[in-house]
């Protein structure tokens, strides 16, 4: 350290500091806070109708400022592209679904009306989507299954004959009896369990919103979602390879989906019907020769190649005329109505067996919809409240399953072709419902022929983004091992093991990766940068002067019950002094010169009186709690053992740079001692101030302040 700091180090007993000063903050009484929440919430006017009506249905608000000629002509464009996007899409992801096609027209056509009317969002998609139609099909073909139905797509005759196990036929027999009540068949039961799956998770959306739980999406980081969407993507994938082969597999239920199929798959590659085989490695290069095209020139092209249309209208052209089905035994869509089915309420006896798996599908499409409305608001600058979007996608998901619709979700893909199109508004939304509205009242028997394997090369394609990924685990993690940690482990476990298992696994050990980063922080002693009255760590930086006979120690963590044993090893390997040891030490010492003296009384009187001293290169340790957001009360008795045992040792310890929150703890601790008198020569507000009573400060503090 130069002679300027020193000098002002020596001046620190001529300086008058006036302390700052802490507002006293009048805590109101809890019963207080209810009535005045309750007064603003259930009082009644005119102006707050008003206000709650435009919060609930932001189209009010936002419709009448509608700029005609400057926003029509981009929300006419880019609702007609997604309308044409949506039609192969909604009719391709109701094979994962394990539903008719003409569900997934009802559930676009809906979810675009109630987002229209409810979004706070101006550009995101909201429609079918290919993971929350996978986890629909998971458990609707489960249900499916356990009630009887056999799993093959095209049967409708019962799996299950009078063989198996008591239990198994008791269970099945009473859903087979639950379905006669119901008057339904396979599809029938199948959209029965979709949308009371469907009404539910809106449900539990709402509920969300309502009670403020927005925050649980915090718990979903980007990593462990991305490996939960490239780990669902892989069992997408498997299930949908069946349908390239043409081979006429039931979907596995439980466990390892995508290795049991995979074995079921080469166990019966004889069978395949190479007609279907055909079919699909043509539309597999053509669709992926348009999304080539389209990625290398997109700057060049205004519009979006609509390659799905093409390939769906072509292939069904091609089945119909060459009839493939009647020839080859071609799987194909088969009969689509035109028009809608009465609505119908969502069967309240099947509810309680999808109770749980509804959750899932509640959080991840919230988790969705929100993480995609705020990226692309704040990309096109404006807001969104997330909040409103939990009620928009929970209204999305109630209303829709009146009328025989299931889970929907905001899609990425189809909202940034919503943005690259000139998307202003939600007026698109309308467009798009408009185009899938003309499908479903005049063109939906023209898909009668289309072949099964046509919609599983589309959905395999909408893909690409997702599984491209494996391609980014290298850069991530050279950027952050732990993440890449997380997203392989999400990856893995919802690929091998399943989709809704995934999903937790990867939350818990997200989450255990933050526990144990706190339980291991990185711990350093500081020395003060030249000329400055700034201090880092010598550990990164060169040219750090250390001060003398004072060490001043960073912890960058929270301090609490986990991470406290990890705070005194860092401390104490860090000043290379343990208390405990050099207490042990100097006594045993000071009995072996007892013993030689034959001074036995001395030890029978204040031992710290007669220990045996050692000379230490400093006399003060500064703890730098800058890093430490909380302290709980393991962490404020950790800080009182340290100040207590290196006193006795002869060194002062004192804190700097403690937030209100940590001094808050320690004074509700007595670390201060009785009236926190201790607390001026306890605790600074920078590391300078501390450095400079450290260096004219060489007695310990009193007893007191323990």
């Amino acid at each position: 350290m130069g002679p300027s700091s020193l000098e002002a180090m020596e001046d620190l007993n001529s300086v008058t500091v006036s302390p700052l000063k802490r507002r006293v903050r009048q805590r109101r009484r809890i019963h207080e806070i209810i009535k005045t929440k309750l007064q603003r919430n259930l009082s009644c006017s005119g102006p707050k109708v008003k206000r709650t009506l435009t919060g609930f249905f932001p189209v009010v608000k936002w419709l009448p400022k509608y700029k005609v000629k400057e926003y029509i002509w981009g929300d006419l464009m880019s609702g007609l592209i997604i309308g044409i996007i949506l039609i192969p899409q909604a009719i391709a992801y109701c094979l994962l679904a394990g539903l008719d096609p003409i569900y997934g027209l009802y559930t676009s056509f809906f979810a675009n009306i109630i987002y229209f009317f409810m979004g706070t969002s101006r550009h995101v998609s909201v429609g079918i989507f290919s993971l929350m139609s996978l986890m629909v099909g998971q458990v609707v073909d489960r249900e499916v299954y356990l009630a009887g139905f056999d799993l093959n797509e095209d049967s409708t005759k019962n799996a299950f004959g009078l063989n198996g196990t008591e239990e198994i036929n008791t269970t099945v027999a009473n859903l087979k009896i639950m379905a006669l009540n119901m008057e339904c068949g396979k599809e029938c039961y199948a959209i029965s369990i979709a949308t009371a799956l469907t009404f539910l998770a809106g449900v539990y959306q709402v509920i969300m919103a309502v009670l403020r739980l927005g925050f649980v999406s915090i718990y979903l980081s980007a990593p462990m979602l991305d490996g939960f969407a490239t780990g669902a993507s892989c069992t997408i994938l498997t299930v949908q390879a069946k349908y390239l082969l043409g081979l006429k597999i039931p979907r596995h239920q439980g466990y390892g989906t995508v290795v049991v199929t995979w074995i079921n798959i080469f166990k019966n590659i004889h069978k395949t019907n190479f007609c279907d085989l055909i079919t699909s490695a043509i539309c597999i290069i053509v669709l992926v020769a348009g999304k080539e095209i389209q990625d290398r020139y997109k700057d060049r092209l205004k519009i979006p190649l609509p390659t799905e249309l093409v390939v769906v209208a072509v292939a069904t052209i091609v089945s119909h005329f060459a009839d493939l089905n009647g020839q080859f035994s071609s799987s194909i869509s088969g009969a689509i109505p035109t028009g809608f089915i009465p609505p119908k309420v969502p069967s309240v006896e099947l509810m309680p067996r999808v109770a749980y798996d509804a959750i899932p599908l509640a959080v991840i499409s919230f988790a969705f919809t929100v993480s995609l409305s705020e990226m692309f608001a704040k990309k096109n600058g404006y807001t969104v409240r997330p909040n409103q979007e939990m009620i928009a996608i929970g209204f999305c998901n109630i209303i829709p399953s009146f009328f025989h619709s299931f889970t929907t979700s905001a899609a990425l893909a189809k909202t940034m072709v919503k943005d690259s199109t000139g998307c202003q508004t939600q007026v698109s939304s309308v467009v798009s419902a408009l185009v899938v509205l003309l499908v479903l009242l005049f063109f939906a028997p023209f898909f009668y022929a289309l072949q099964k394997c046509v919609l599983a090369c589309i959905i395999i394609i909408s893909l690409r983004g997702a599984l491209r990924k494996f391609r980014d685990v290298p850069k991530q993690w050279r950027e952050s091992k732990i993440e890449a940690i997380v997203w392989l482990v999400t990856m893995s476990s919802t690929a091998l093991i399943s989709v809704e298992l995934g999903l937790l696994i990867g939350v818990i050990f997200s989450m255990i990766c933050v526990v144990v980063q706190t339980q291991n922080p990185k711990a350093s002693l500081l020395g003060q940068i030249e000329q400055t009255t700034d201090y880092e760590d010598m550990e990164e930086y060169d040219n750090l002067s250390p001060v003398p006979k004072v060490k001043i120690f960073r912890f960058q963590a929270p301090l609490f019950y986990a991470n406290k044993d990890f705070f005194l090893k860092s401390l104490y390997k860090a000043t290379d002094l343990e208390p405990f040891l050099e207490i042990t030490r100097r006594r045993k010492l000071e009995k072996k010169t007892a013993k030689k003296t034959d001074s036995v009384d001395q030890t029978n009187g204040d031992v710290s009186v007669s220990l045996i001293s050692k000379d230490f290169d400093f006399h003060t340790i500064i703890l730098d709690c800058s890093c430490i957001s909380i302290i709980d009360t393991t962490g404020v008795s950790t800080f009182k053992m340290v100040l207590k045992d290196y006193k006795e040792v002869g060194i002062n310890v004192i804190l700097a740079c403690c937030n209100t929150t940590v001094i808050d703890s320690l004074r509700r601790g007595s670390f201060f001692g009785a009236g926190d008198k201790d607390m001026q020569i306890l605790s600074f507000h920078t590391i300078h101030s501390a450095v400079r009573f450290a260096t004219g400060t060489t007695q310990p503090v009193n007893d007191s302040s323990v």
